[in-house]
């Protein structure tokens, strides 16, 4: 009786045991959805593990439904690479895992070794539009394409991988599109007091600028970085003062520079340079950002560069809150637009603009009705219940 063979009859008479693995456990879209799956995955009977480095949402994993094992999988080292796949070996057998499920690309290669030694079955998905400037940087991404099965994180990424990808493609190998989804429930205006928005906008300092009624607060979150179009939302709230000057807005950018400060301090001197300073402010992070979205009028969703996914679309609209942003990637997806959002042509600040202003003069009644409206959208399309039933049904498939 083969190995093979035996690890059958045992998988058979066994719940199915889950193993993902991803560089660190941050509040990212990736991090998130594999921190909802795991949990999901041990409330359906199976045995849910997770292999990471480390990260803030650690502390919040229910240890007694999901199994912690930390090893250095963020790092790219080849020689630390070949140690995380030794141990995932290990790892695979004397826990029996069923399936292991890689989330980025320096832990798919030590996967990938890992699962060819122990006959495992082997699960990928392909988050972003990972940068391929030369031919070996496309043969280093190309480790998400050689699993079992390959999930795209919507509709935008399952064509960049077509028309980028297809020499790595195997048509034997299952390849399709799961939305990512948001928890629903954690993201529900619903389920926010008056107090905590009182307390976020004093930690802030800010709630001077929005107790009075008309002043609107303009939310743009997203990490420091030119192509979340940080520079093109200061551009832009400076014409709307411009455009309607008795109109009073205060914004909010919400974001780490993540160590790159000179592009931090760029944007300060563009604040001072268009005289925005009592209306701008720079805030480094927030661990709860359903109270930012509730407490915010506008959300904005300014990149110049494809999103994957646009969690931020799908957040603002789960929270009833207008959302602005670039018609690209996923946004493009996710928002209904002139019904649950407004999309605008990406890179152009008149057209952002333009739609700051239509949305900062609309009345409370149609502002209600988006809401509404964007709500419906996500709970119908992109909750969490959704994205984590597709992936369990898929595993399952795949061992089947």
């Amino acid at each position: 009786m083969t190995l093979e063979l035996i690890y059958k009859i045992n998988l058979m008479s066994s719940k199915l045991k889950i193993l993902q693995v991803i560089p660190r456990l941050g509040y990212g879209g990736a991090e998130t959805g594999c921190f909802d799956l795991a949990h999901y995955l041990s409330e359906n009977n199976c045995s849910s593990f997770i292999v990471t480095s480390g990260g803030e949402l650690i502390k919040y994993i229910n240890k007694k439904k999901v199994k912690l094992i930390r090893l250095p999988v963020h790092s790219k080292n080849p020689i630390l690479m070949l140690f995380n796949s030794l141990a995932l070996i290990a790892i695979i057998l004397f826990l029996n895992i069923s399936i292991v499920h890689a989330r980025s690309r320096a832990p798919a290669w030590s996967c990938l070794l890992a699962i060819k030694i122990t006959r495992r079955k082997f699960v990928t998905t392909f988050h972003g539009t990972y940068n391929f400037s030369n031919s070996l940087k496309k043969f280093y991404n190309s480790v998400m394409l050689r699993s079992d099965l390959i999930i795209a994180g919507s509709n935008f990424i399952f064509s960049h991988i077509n028309e980028n990808y297809s020499g790595y493609l195997d048509l034997n190998k299952k390849f399709l599109v799961i939305f990512r989804g948001i928890n629903t429930e954690y993201f529900n205006s619903k389920k926010i007091v008056q107090a905590d928005e009182n307390k976020i906008l004093k930690k802030w300092d800010i709630k001077k600028y929005v107790d009075l009624k008309n002043i609107s607060l303009i939310l743009l979150p997203g990490r420091l970085t030119h192509w979340k179009g940080q520079e093109m939302f200061i551009e832009a709230l400076h014409n709307v003062k411009k455009e309607i000057p008795d109109k009073e807005f205060f914004a909010v950018v919400l974001g780490s520079d993540q160590g790159r400060k000179v592009y931090k301090k760029k944007l300060v001197r563009l604040v001072e340079q268009y005289r925005l300073q009592n209306c701008i402010k720079f805030i480094d992070k927030c661990e709860l950002m359903p109270l930012a979205y509730k407490v915010s009028d506008v959300i904005v969703s300014s990149s110049i560069e494809p999103e994957a996914f646009g969690r931020v679309s799908v957040e603002a609209q789960s929270m009833e809150k207008p959302i602005i942003a670039s018609n690209i990637g996923g946004s493009k997806e996710t928002i209904i637009n002139d019904k649950t959002g407004f999309l605008f042509e990406v890179g152009k600040t008149e057209e952002l603009s333009k739609r700051l202003i239509h949305v900062l003069n609309l009345d409370e009644s149609t502002l209600k009705f988006i809401g509404i409206e964007g709500r419906k959208n996500v709970v119908k399309k992109f909750n969490i219940e959704k994205m984590c039933f597709s992936t369990y049904s898929e595993y399952k498939k795949l061992i089947n």
